[in-house]
């Protein structure tokens, strides 16, 4: 047994909290307290971990122990910078959607806040384990609390929603346990440490499959439109900001470390397909006529926007790629939560149904225009870092990919006007009910204003991710063009 706690503590944590909220007989007041408490101590804990984090150290706050000796299994955590970033947003974010669950008063919330706990913790485990065995773990885990969210709270086509993304996921995670069978009986384990390289096309195809239905990035997001709709809209944020996360941290961490010939030798297609996909997911997001569904096709195509970054193959473009990570995160949990909001309250997510809402709210106003203007990549913003870092990366080698991908952002300020303009300043055709009802956001600014704070903090200071991650990013990009080019 060694090293620290920390990175254990962080998955432990939500998980214990999941056990207490789903056995202890408490009132439903207390049990939301106690599971948001567990958030808030768990986020608590990310964030200390971050400003302890020494950026050169390499990976830190490990632990390790044998767990299954027979086939070479071991219980290995601990955090790298690329590590870091992903479990502090994950840490911030799951608060602030578990208090809208809250505060949209979710029924049977014993089991709905113990699923979001389990949520948690097995999204912190998949980032921070050191072992294949266990990577799986959490990556499986994850698609339980997400079915039952999905089927249970969803909406009126929650049934068709929850068997697409079952279906889908599981054919994934089958070719990947696959692959990660192989690899571990191959080394003799299933440590990162002792695993090694392999050349092999179609293991590494059968983890890039896996890792690109989760994202999700095209064509791979058959099961997406269904999902982010009927979804509960902070489940849907979790999904899009959160969950999605895990595929493309796979890609980095296990695809193109273990397979560096076949991932260098398949970058051409794999930036081809990202292209495509950030060009036609940006026009379909434009042609949606509800503010989730222009989030939705907005989230693949950042979603291929960080592919992009990751397949170009430079220290630049896989920094920019993982700030986009947090930013996207951070912006699309924000968008999902107003979407939220603005349907619980008026009763409807239509754009023909729903507009004017700037007159008479001006929190409401506030939030929706910060938000949209941060999602445009406005000069000076956080996005703007993270895109012009992925295009920089791009225009290094390929500078036809580069100008293909600006046309992208360009298509993205079109549908995120579009959303602004409709929420806010439109008027709508027909009119729900709801509209004269709804008053400007209270109670709701608790868990919105951290998540707009942190993509302020962000854009004054992207240096706090992009420090951490370097030194990472820098030795996962050299693994891979050092194994393809011995």
């Amino acid at each position: 047994m060694s090293g620290s706690w920390t990175s254990t503590l962080l998955w432990l944590l939500p998980l214990g909290g999941a056990l207490a909220v789903l056995i202890l007989p408490l009132r439903d007041a207390v049990r939301g307290a106690l599971a948001m408490t567990v958030t808030l101590v768990t986020a608590f804990l990310a964030i200390a971990a971050a400003l302890e984090f020494d950026p050169s150290g390499g990976t830190q706050f490990e632990q390790s122990h044998a767990w299954v000796r027979d086939i070479g299994l071991t219980y290995h955590v601990g955090m790298d910078g690329l590590s870091l970033v992903l479990v502090t947003l994950t840490a911030v974010c799951v608060p602030c959607a578990l208090a809208f669950g809250l505060w949209a008063r979710r029924s049977n919330l014993r089991a709905y806040a113990a699923l979001m706990l389990l949520l948690e913790s097995a999204v912190v485990l998949l980032l921070v384990a050191r072992d294949l065995g266990l990577f799986y773990v959490g990556f499986e885990t994850m698609l339980v609390p997400l079915a039952f969210l999905i089927a249970v709270w969803g909406g009126p086509n929650r049934s068709r929603a929850t068997i697409r993304f079952i279906i889908y996921t599981l054919v994934g995670s089958l070719l990947m346990l696959i692959g990660v069978i192989t690899l571990g009986l191959q080394a003799g384990s299933f440590d990162l440490a002792e695993v090694g390289t392999s050349d092999s096309r179609w293991l590494f195809l059968a983890f890039m499959a896996a890792f690109a239905i989760k994202s999700p990035l095209y064509p791979f997001h058959g099961w997406v439109r269904d999902a982010y709709r009927e979804s509960p809209p902070e489940v849907a944020a979790l999904l899009a900001g959160i969950v999605s996360k895990a595929g493309v941290y796979g890609m980095l961490r296990f695809a193109l470390p273990l397979f560096p010939e076949p991932a260098h030798d398949l970058r051409r297609w794999f930036v081809a397909i990202a292209v495509i996909g950030l060009l036609w997911c940006s026009l379909i997001a434009f042609r949606q006529p509800d503010t989730r569904g222009v989030i939705a096709y907005s989230s693949i195509s950042q979603m291929s926007l960080i592919g992009l970054g990751i397949f170009v193959m430079n220290d630049i473009g896989a920094t920019g790629a993982t700030f986009q990570m947090v930013n996207h995160g951070l912006l699309t949990v924000l968008l999902f939560l107003i979407a939220g909001v603005v349907e619980v309250r008026t009763g409807d997510g239509l754009f023909r149904r729903i507009g004017g809402l700037a007159r008479g709210r001006a929190v409401l106003s506030t939030v929706v225009m910060t938000s949209g203007i941060a999602m445009l990549a406005v000069p000076g913003s956080a996005l703007f870092a993270s895109e012009f870092l992925v295009l920089l990366g791009a225009f290094r080698d390929w500078w036809l990919i580069g100008a293909l991908a600006s046309l992208a952002i360009v298509l993205s300020a079109m549908y995120m006007l579009r959303w602004i303009s409709a929420i806010l300043h439109d008027t709508p055709p027909e009119p729900s009910v709801g509209i004269s009802k709804m008053g400007d956001l209270r109670w709701e600014a608790v868990y919105l204003v951290p998540l707009l704070a942190c993509v302020l903090a962000l854009s004054v200071y992207p240096y706090a991710v992009t420090h951490r991650v370097s030194d990472s990013l820098h030795g996962i990009v050299s693994t891979v063009t050092t194994g393809a080019n011995p």
